[in-house]
């Protein structure tokens, strides 16, 4: 079995990388192989409404030429288990991580919607507030494209403002732990 969670920071190995790598380890402690990917560096844009997914129904957006966004397509259908990271920047996730979400929702549900029954978890970084509104936002995405999504002791988010201080929120910490275990779980479950 395999996770990729993506990490929806523009700081590469910054707060939400470390929440991630929390539940990635928990996961490979359970036997399940997985990857990081950082969108930091990236540039994705968000659905131009062209329609050619929809038209061509291959699970792929053909809008933009120019970005790796078919790649991450790829690596989610490869995958049983889909993780979204994201820091919060006003009140909701970052533009890239919108553009991920909206863009291959987009190309999944118009190409028969090849994610569904993956198992999808949201994890979020954040200072002070908007923590739910940003995970709602990802819970969504996996919502419409039928996913399961498995839960944790508290909201899948830990609070710390400069890199590292995510790390001294025991609550958040323990709470990616056990989402990564509760994920192993239900993995198992469906695919063994």
């Amino acid at each position: 079995m395999r996770v990729v969670a993506f990490n929806g920071s523009p700081r590469r190995d910054g707060n939400t990388a470390l929440l991630l790598g929390y539940v990635l380890r928990e996961l490979r402690d359970e036997g399940i192989e997985t990857e990081l990917v950082q969108l930091a560096g990236e540039t994705l844009a968000g659905c131009r409404d062209c329609g050619t997914c929809a038209r061509l129904r291959d699970g792929h957006c053909h809008g933009y030429r120019d970005d790796r966004l078919n790649d991450y397509i790829d690596k989610m259908l490869a995958a049983e288990g889909v993780i979204i990271g994201s820091p919060v920047y006003f009140a909701d996730v970052t533009a890239a991580t919108k553009a991920l979400i909206e863009r291959v929702g987009y190309a999944s549900r118009r190409s028969g919607n090849p994610l569904r029954h993956k198992v999808g978890a949201a994890v979020v970084a954040l200072r002070r507030a908007g923590a739910l509104h940003a995970f709602d936002t990802i819970n969504h995405f996996f919502a419409v494209t039928e996913m399961i999504v498995p839960g944790s002791t508290y909201w899948n988010l830990g609070i710390g403002q400069a890199i590292g201080e995510v790390e001294d929120d025991r609550e958040g910490v323990e709470t990616m732990k056990n989402l990564g275990r509760n994920m192993a779980l239900v993995l198992r479950q469906l695919h063994t």
